[in-house]
């Protein structure tokens, strides 16, 4: 049995939030390098090259990329042969929130009441989604979600006879809807199986994926290329003021579901697709 104490936990989130804010993963440095090389609209070139400007400030100057520092979503998958002494485990995880958003100068977004929206001044609670696992460590993601991409994202209840079909239609509809509120170029995570909540956490992770990576499963691998493609035939471009990349990435996770049921979910991010991850 491991022994991890709480503060380390504590410590780590704290300082997974800010680093996540102020800095993207290469993977999505990447992405969007490579997008500056496709796109085709010459304005859409100009406000990519904008964008890794930003980033660049940013990282040197130690500044949120992006001005909504998002809800934090914490991904926690813990060994089941450790054993966590000190404080309960979720009041660790948003001290460590409560701390990396006030040390990092980071935008509080979070509101205690959906209807009543007092600000609880500290950007907490997170949003955190518990797995156990074999093994004796803990694996933290800390995800922060801005608003403007979430806002634009959708659960839909297919029918098993919509097929694959329905599930192109589904995900290319939710991104025509979304058009320059999601602040492309956008990440896409798309959750496909389970129930209704099952496939908007599919989806939600599959943000955390590497944007170059591909599924395992051939006919998700094919899908994913091929919806990435549709989209960007779309027109919606950087910005939204037309182009070429309306997308840089579409990742699928997919998992069992009921016989009479085709759930889907698309969880649009912007392209500030923020992820980190830790292992303690």
């Amino acid at each position: 049995m491991k022994i991890i104490e709480s503060v380390q936990i504590t410590e780590a989130v704290k300082e997974m939030c800010i680093e996540v804010n102020y800095k993207l993963s290469e993977d999505m440095h990447e992405a969007l390098r490579q997008a500056g090389e496709r796109e085709e609209s010459a304005l859409g070139v100009q406000i990519l090259e904008q964008l890794e400007q930003n980033m660049k400030i940013a990282a040197e100057s130690k500044i949120p990329i992006c001005q909504d520092t998002g809800m934090t979503v914490v991904f926690m998958q813990i060994g089941q042969d450790v054993r966590i002494e000190g404080d309960y485990i979720e009041d660790a995880v948003n001290e460590g929130i409560r701390r990396g958003y006030k040390e990092g100068y980071l935008r509080k977004s979070v509101v205690g009441d959906p209807i009543f929206r007092k600000n609880t001044e500290d950007n907490t609670p997170g949003v955190i989604h518990y797995e156990i696992v074999p093994g004796d460590k803990i694996k933290i993601t800390v995800a922060p979600k801005g608003f403007g991409s979430e806002n634009m994202s959708r659960v839909i209840m297919l029918k098993p006879a919509d097929g694959i079909t329905g599930v192109k239609q589904a995900v290319l509809e939710t991104v025509k809807a979304a058009g320059a509120n999601a602040c492309p170029p956008m990440v896409i995570g798309v959750g496909i199986g389970g129930t209704f909540e099952k496939c908007a956490l599919l989806a939600k992770k599959a943000l955390t994926r590497k944007v170059a990576s591909y599924s395992d499963i051939p006919y998700v691998r094919e899908l994913e290329k091929e919806l990435l493609d549709e989209i960007n035939g779309l027109g919606i471009g950087p910005a939204g003021f037309g182009g070429t990349v309306t997308a840089v990435g579409l990742n699928i996770e997919t998992c069992p579901t009921h016989i009479a049921g085709l759930p889907v979910a698309v969880n649009i991010c912007c392209h500030v697709n923020r992820h980190i991850t830790r292992v303690l």
